[in-house]
């Protein structure tokens, strides 16, 4: 087999791609067996993207239909599944057998379906089954990624998120329950994560700037018991807020402040300050903005912790840099940025001591904190 090397003035990169790309090369490589193995694992990675959008959808039938619910008590066979869910019983074992082939459910030699590890988590996971059924929204919005990423779309996720447009008025109370109770699910998973790569032992009073239903407070009440705290976020959002405090027993210890960030003075007396997944739904005026505003109502050595899912930056993260980048194009205000981005903003915001945490998990959540100077 023939090869055209490089010249001079053409990058040696591009060259190596160009060969690549050549049908020659390909049958070639068919023909060495290191070479074909490499390729066979290209392939079938590359396939597996493709594939991607047809497992998650796989998965939301199957969350749609209370499968992994109806497994809970031991395996049952296509047809029962089928009668229960109103399914054609050849199309359900179609859908049982791709449960299998992404790993929620596992066959048995009987024919019968159980569920797996990850299947029975589906049900155990707090938030976990919601949080896969808004992705049809989400769905809906990838269906022209290239639309999308011209601005030409609309959007679902816009209209299921309104409160990063500034909404301060009267807002549909469904919809408010709705976006509350979907963040303070899977807002707690963000919480312990946070905690355990943080200490807030020398905090006196911890304001958390849109803090939802209270999550995120719920444990930090949990953890430290003798910080004030306060929550502060849009007076729709606090009835769902008081509620949840209430339900954990904590109304005594976090206080609850309705306001606009962008309109209202922030809570004042604090030492600290948190945003949990705040940063990353607003654009740059938006947040720059915002962290004046918590610079200004800390006192000198006051602490911010920021605390969202992050890009990579320069070593891009496959779930970041993919997932959490396209919901908030999706949102269409907002973008996921990396830790140095953050912390460019901080610094251009007036803090000091600026530091990007190593995150336990990228994918759920990663932290900078930041201090104001004396």
């Amino acid at each position: 087999m023939a090869f055209a090397f490089p010249s001079e003035t053409k990058p040696l990169g591009g060259w190596l791609n160009r060969q690549i790309a050549r049908p020659e090369f390909q049958a070639f490589a068919s023909k060495v067996p290191i070479v074909r193995n490499l390729a066979r694992r290209d392939g079938a990675e590359l396939f597996d993207i493709v594939q991607g959008f047809v497992r998650s959808q796989v998965l939301y039938a199957l969350v749609s239909l209370k499968v992994p619910e109806r497994l809970m008590d031991g395996p049952l066979a296509p047809d029962a599944l089928a009668l229960a869910t109103g399914i054609n019983a050849d199309r359900m074992q179609i859908l049982l057998q791709g449960g299998a082939g992404i790993g929620v459910l596992k066959r048995k030699r009987n024919g019968r379906f159980a569920l797996t590890r990850k299947g029975a988590a589906l049900v155990g996971v707090p938030g976990l089954r919601q949080m896969i059924l808004h992705h049809g929204a989400f769905y809906r919005d990838m269906e022209d990624p290239v639309a999308l990423l011209k601005g030409e779309s609309e959007t679902e996720l816009a209209g299921f998120w309104p409160y990063v447009f500034g909404a301060t008025g009267e807002v549909d109370p469904v919809v408010t329950r709705t976006y509350s109770d979907l963040m303070a699910e899977s807002q707690g998973l963000v919480a312990r994560d946070t905690l355990a790569t943080i200490s807030l032992d020398d905090v006196r009073h911890l304001a958390d700037i849109g803090g939802g239903s209270g999550a995120f407070l719920i444990e930090v009440a949990r953890a430290y018991p003798d910080i004030d705290l306060t929550l502060f976020d849009l007076p729709a959002v606090m009835p769902s807020a008081q509620e949840r405090i209430a339900s954990a027993g904590l109304t005594n210890r976090i206080a609850c402040q309705g306001g606009s960030f962008r309109e209202d003075a922030l809570p004042s007396g604090v030492d600290a300050i948190s945003l949990v997944r705040v940063l990353y739904d607003h654009d740059d005026e938006s947040v720059l903005a915002l962290l004046q505003k918590v610079l200004a109502a800390l006192p000198p050595g006051g602490r911010l912790v920021i605390s969202e899912p992050m890009s990579g930056g320069a070593a891009p993260d496959p779930i970041t840099d993919v997932y959490f980048a396209f919901y908030t194009l999706a949102m269409r205000t907002g973008r996921t940025r990396s830790a140095e981005d953050i912390a460019s903003l901080c610094t251009h915001a007036g803090f000091a001591k600026v530091e990007a945490l190593k995150p336990r998990r990228s994918y759920v959540t990663s932290v900078v904190t930041a201090v104001k100077s004396g």
